[in-house]
């Protein structure tokens, strides 16, 4: 035995990074000491930390160590990292659309970064690439796609549908090919159509793809915030009859706004009647399909051609995790067939063997997202996530109702899913633009209750009571609650509503600050 001890011992390299059995358990031990402790306590923190960009640059920028430092001191400050933290664990915070990790989710990660795979081809991660498999296929039952279907999971919604946009457009290119239209057309310029109320990613995404502004065409949506399919219809028509070419037509289920979801259904007999592709933005609203309440909204999604969605938001995975699903896998091989170099070319007898994720996406180097996924839906199952889906969007209907009760605050969009927007409007205010005497005088009102708002916004946001984001709605300022918190209850909507009127009076007293 000590023969083979010492033989190790002569045999490790002076540079290894391995550290002792005692080293490691004490490592192990001391962080999920941590990690322990804050979930235990997230839901009493204050939501914003009361830190200034001056105390946490005096503690973190520091010149790289040459030596290491003690494991004390390091774990201090990664305490220091959870106390400067937003804590979008706590059951008030509102702001964006950021879920609370699970537990389980947590520790799938922590599992995952250990084993370290890199999940570019089942080749280099078998059992990994075999999980994210069955994952992106539990989630394309959610959205009604049949058990063929692919995809795969990706750093979130923006680059979801970058890889969604990508595949259209070379599809669509193809499909345009010289032989089969005419160079004329084939040379002219490709058009896409968005709300509106479109995530910012997808301009961005068509802007990498070297799609000009102009080609991005945008449509106006109803008073519910949702595309105005007439209003599509007569835009794809005029610009066929210009000799453009439309090529794909992005709705949106769950819009980052107001939540609002298109007519997915009429949206989809549109690309249908043009041959176009029909990518559904899903990122934050998919997954609420699982809501048995909802789930007419999303009649439709099953026949879009692509479809974003974030396990991240309402799945409540740990980021990264955005999923692109693909109805018909193939076509999206098609779209990035040409690229492989010969040093990750794969030979196998076997298709399963040969499969490779990037056939179907951008990234090369991917992390093992799926595991935390699989983890969770295992240890949950969809019937509890489901209901904690189905409790964030009956949260936002019950706070749509107390401001609709309530003679200072206003709504300002229709509550659909899990985000509720409204402003607070004194009563002076609210008197001035009943009487309101011709759009100047109504639109200088509105231009004080905007300031107001804002003021109230940062108030409650630097109070460490609740935190929430803001929109603007048809020009007009709004404070933005989104709910994807399975910590949150009634009594913190509540005491929402409290820290806002708490504000608006230390804002008409001059004390916000």
């Amino acid at each position: 035995m000590r023969d083979d001890e010492t033989r190790r011992e002569d045999e490790e390299r002076a540079s290894s990074l391995d550290i002792s059995r005692e080293e490691l358990r004490e490592l192990a031990a001391r962080t999920v000491e941590i990690v322990t402790e804050y979930f235990e306590e997230v839901a009493e923190l204050p939501v914003f930390p009361e830190v200034s960009g001056e105390e946490l640059a005096r503690r973190f920028r520091t010149p790289p160590p040459l030596d290491g430092e003690p494991l004390e001191q390091i774990l201090e400050d990664c305490r220091a990292v959870f106390e400067g933290s937003r804590h979008n664990g706590s059951p008030r915070f509102f702001g964006y659309i950021a879920s609370p990790s699970t537990p389980v989710g947590a520790f799938a990660n922590l599992l995952a970064s250990a084993l370290n795979q890199n999940v570019t081809a089942w080749r280099s991660a078998p059992a990994a690439t075999e999980i994210e498999r069955t994952v992106t296929r539990w989630l394309g039952s959610i959205i009604g796609y049949a058990d063929d279907c692919g995809g795969l999971l990706t750093s979130g919604g923006s680059m979801a549908n970058l890889n969604a946009l990508y595949v259209s457009h070379r599809t669509r290119l193809r499909a345009d090919a010289p032989s089969q239209r005419g160079l004329q057309q084939a040379s002219a310029p490709a058009t896409l159509y968005v709300s509106d109320q479109a995530h910012l990613s997808i301009a961005k995404a068509a802007d990498v793809l070297g799609l000009g502004r102009e080609q991005v065409r945008v449509v106006e949506t109803d008073e519910s915030f949702r595309m105005d399919v007439r209003r599509l219809r007569a835009c794809i028509a005029g610009d066929l009859e210009r000799g453009l070419r439309p090529f794909c037509v992005v709705a949106s289920a769950g819009t980052t706004s107001t939540g609002a979801v298109d007519a997915l259904a009429e949206i989809a007999c549109v690309a249908e009647e043009h041959s176009l592709w029909y990518h559904i933005d899903g990122a934050y609203g998919a997954l609420a399909a699982l809501d048995a309440s909802k789930r007419h909204l999303f009649d439709g999604l099953e026949r879009a051609d692509s479809v974003s969605l974030d396990p991240h938001k309402w799945l409540y995975a740990p980021v990264d995790c955005g999923c692109l699903l693909l109805r018909e896998p193939e076509r999206a091989r098609m779209a990035f067939a040409g690229h492989e170099q010969e040093y990750i070319k794969v030979y196998a007898e076997q298709e399963d063997e040969a499969f490779a994720f990037w056939d179907y996406g951008v990234e090369l180097s991917r992390p093992f997202r799926a595991l935390k996924v699989w983890m969770m839906l295992r240890s949950y199952g969809l019937r509890r996530i489901s209901a904690a889906i189905a409790e964030d969007n009956a949260l936002a209907a019950y706070l749509a109702a107390r401001v609709e009760a309530s003679e200072d605050l206003e709504l300002l969009a229709p509550v659909t899913l899990g985000i509720c927007c409204f402003r607070y409007v004194p009563p002076h205010l609210a008197r001035a633009l009943e009487t309101a005497g011709g759009d100047e005088e109504r639109a200088q009102l509105n231009a004080q209750l905007d300031e107001l708002n804002t003021r109230i916004m940062r108030a409650v946001q630097r109070g460490g009571r609740a935190y929430f984001s803001n929109a603007t709605l048809r020009g007009r300022f709004a404070l933005r609650v989104s709910i994807t918190n399975f910590r949150t209850t009634r009594r913190d909507l509540d005491i929402t509503l409290e820290a806002v009127r708490d504000a608006a009076r230390k804002c008409s007293e001059g004390k916000e600050n």
